[in-house]
């Protein structure tokens, strides 16, 4: 029987990583080839940036971000309207006993690195840089 550990400061678990990249992957496949019966969202063009997973494996969440930036949380709606569609097209790939539960977030990535170089290239933090 595994321990019961907290996971509490410490890093995903190898299983948590390979389990959440396959989950990205597939969501994106599906994503991409539109097998997703819903027109709202076969027009959209969606990234799946990230998913994390939590350490019982029970859910999956995936931060997305429509190609553009653009109808973030129309793109969001549509996902979490047809998650249990996606879930089950995720399943068909995963050799898993349960498929996690999907949830999903709008992925802010690329609006912190714009506003870390922002700061960055502020005067007065570059003449700290420089020194």
């Amino acid at each position: 029987m595994a321990k019961n550990r907290s996971h509490e400061g410490r890093g995903p678990s190898q299983r948590q990583l390979r389990v959440g990249e396959l989950i990205r992957r597939r969501l994106s496949e599906v994503l991409q080839r539109g097998e997703v019966h819903d027109p709202d969202l076969g027009r959209m063009m969606i990234t799946v940036g990230e998913v994390r997973i939590t350490p019982d494996l029970s859910i999956a969440t995936a931060y997305v971000l429509p190609l553009g930036g653009d109808n973030a949380e129309e793109a969001l709606l549509a996902l979490r309207k047809n998650k249990g569609e996606l879930r089950h097209l995720v399943s068909k790939a995963l050799a898993l006993k349960h498929v996690p539960d999907l949830r999903f977030f709008i992925d802010e990535t690329f609006d912190r690195m714009d506003h870390t170089r922002a700061l960055l290239a502020e005067d007065h933090v570059r003449q700290d840089l420089d020194d």
